[in-house]
């Protein structure tokens, strides 16, 4: 008699997995979903889109285990690599907002001319609009999208029609440039 499959080496698991073998797969399945979902879980906080995640981290698995390279790192960490990768993907989903980069002007505007701002920091909300406005228009709105809607390099990237290492460097360039600036400010002011 053969070795039970709950006792079988996780590759070996992972193997069967992805060829199909409904015995291994349930073993593979049962000996790993417990973290699988609790790093889901704790990446996004809600038990629900958690589950939703774990199964698409070993749907995900299933397709792909093919791949999965022992001297890169165990079973385990390839796999839960996999759920905190999608969980992060979800959370990014959830917090950015794609924005018209024609638009921002105009909300850059609204953000900082708000009473409350105006009250509390009129200096430096003129000096951002003054900072931006001595950018490249590129990398003023390569900053604004980044910093002030969250979004990525990547997303900034196909938004503006560029290469991603155009929008990291318009970035970059943009935020030292924003940096130098408010530096110059703040000595002049002492």
């Amino acid at each position: 008699m053969g070795i039970p499959a709950d006792r079988l080496p996780d590759e070996t698991l992972l193997a069967g997995f992805g060829a199909g073998d409904a015995d291994l797969s349930l073993a593979f399945v049962r000996r790993f979903q417990r973290v699988v979902f609790g790093v889901a879980l704790t990446v996004i906080g809600d038990p629900t889109t958690a589950e939703d995640v774990a199964q698409q981290a070993f749907e995900r698995a299933w397709r792909h285990a093919q791949v999965y390279d022992s001297r890169r790192g165990s079973v385990r960490a390839w796999l839960t690599t996999i759920a905190h990768n999608l969980a992060v993907d979800v959370i990014r989903v959830r917090t950015s907002a794609p924005v018209d980069p024609q638009d921002l002007p105009a909300l850059l505007t609204a953000m900082t001319d708000t009473p409350e701002r105006f009250a509390v920091a009129h200096d430096n909300a003129a000096g951002v609009r003054r900072a931006l406005a001595a950018l490249p228009a590129g990398q003023a709105r390569a900053v604004a999208m980044a910093g002030i809607y969250g979004m990525t390099a990547r997303q900034i990237a196909e938004v503006e029609g560029v290469p991603l290492g155009t929008a990291k460097t318009r970035i970059r360039d943009g935020m030292e440039k924003l940096r130098s600036a408010y530096l110059r400010e703040d000595v002049g002011d002492e």
